[in-house]
């Protein structure tokens, strides 16, 4: 597979803007891979085309407010910062990028906070536009997370800060309502068309849910920069499948009950924690898997993902999942009957 392949024209009006009303009621493109059909429902609909002991397997990653804004000592020049993992508790040294990067250098000092209440040191230079940081504070580790998110804001992606601010209702609807493990900075987007009233229906209905750990980075966001689709590298993620849910999906596999994905960084962790045989193993550790083309899966029956952007490593995923011409088929007509986009856009489900 070539990148030039997933390559199609997304009309700036078809990116959403905000999510759906209701959780449940984006609208929902069903793809069935076996009879090359579309149809087109709303996401509560899900539920129909599952049984009694299918599984859904989710990611409970938690975002955490990731942006910052502070000054840069002497010229209080306004400096944005994303931050992207904590490299070590006691030392209080974070990985982040940095905008505007020219103008920062190691030994710069930027205050965050009316009160200056979080001051850093620009310790390393490790990209163009990325950073460590080592934060100066003399509180315990639970007081300088507690100020971390006090100043910190919702990372809604560029896509979305292009046209408008983060809003008030953005740090509850730019999370899933099973979010648990806080670790991500990017959110796993499809998981946020369920809703309590949704996944109530399922539990009386019998059918199980199942629960990975993904914290998904902006990886996921960077362009892909070769045509050839073997040569690309993906920044590595952290992911943890416990015993308890690893069993579940084994479980599943076993008395052969259909097992849903929800979203590709779902689908990238039970992949990289899955045999050649199909059983799912406990996994505590890092992932920089790439999933594209005739890949083999081993462990989904079906998928649900959200409509992604061209070139995106998401959409050669959902690709390689459904078959690519069935696949962009439905980009077309997603686009032709107004579907939403993106972070807050509406969702397919590929069966």
């Amino acid at each position: 597979m070539k990148l030039s392949q997933f390559k199609y024209n997304l009309p700036k009006e078809l990116i959403a803007e905000f999510p759906s009303k209701e959780r449940d009621e984006a609208k929902l493109m069903v793809i069935n891979r076996k009879e090359k059909t579309i149809e087109h429902k709303t996401f509560k609909d899900v539920i129909n085309y599952f049984d009694e002991k299918d599984l859904f397997v989710m990611n409970d990653t938690k975002v955490f407010p990731a942006r910052i804004v502070g000054t840069k000592e002497k010229t209080n020049a306004r400096i944005e910062v994303f931050l992207l993992r904590e490299i070590n508790d006691n030392t209080r040294l974070w990985d982040i990028l940095v905008e505007p990067a020219r103008k920062i250098r190691i030994g710069n000092k930027l205050y965050f906070g009316d009160n200056n209440e979080l001051v850093a040191e620009v310790i390393d230079n490790t990209t163009s536009r990325g950073r460590t940081l080592r934060f100066l504070y003399d509180g315990s580790n639970e007081e300088f997370h507690n100020v971390l998110k006090h100043l910190g804001t919702t990372p809604l992606p560029e896509d979305i800060l292009k046209l408008r601010d983060v809003t008030p209702s953005d740090s509850e609807r730019y999370q899933t309502i099973y979010a648990k493990n806080e670790g991500a900075v990017v959110a796993p987007t499809a998981g946020f068309h369920f809703s309590r009233e949704l996944m109530k229906r399922m539990e009386i209905k019998g059918i199980n849910t199942a629960f990975v750990t993904l914290h998904s980075g902006l990886g996921n966001f960077r362009p892909i920069e070769v045509e050839d689709l073997t040569k690309h590298k993906m920044d590595s993620e952290e992911m943890i499948i416990d015993q308890e849910n690893a069993d579940k999906i084994n479980n599943a596999k076993l008395n052969k009950n259909k097992v849903c994905i929800v979203g590709t960084t779902t689908m990238k962790a039970v992949e990289s924690a899955a045999t050649i045989g199909g059983k799912v193993k406990t996994y505590n550790g890092w992932t920089n898997k790439f999933i594209f083309g005739d890949y083999n899966f081993q462990v989904a029956d079906a998928m649900i993902t959200n409509f992604h952007k061209p070139l995106s490593s998401m959409l050669i995923m959902t690709a390689a999942f459904g078959g690519y011409d069935l696949i962009m088929k439905a980009y077309k007509e997603a686009i032709d009957k107004k579907y939403k986009f993106l972070t807050y856009g509406d969702a397919m489900l590929i069966i």
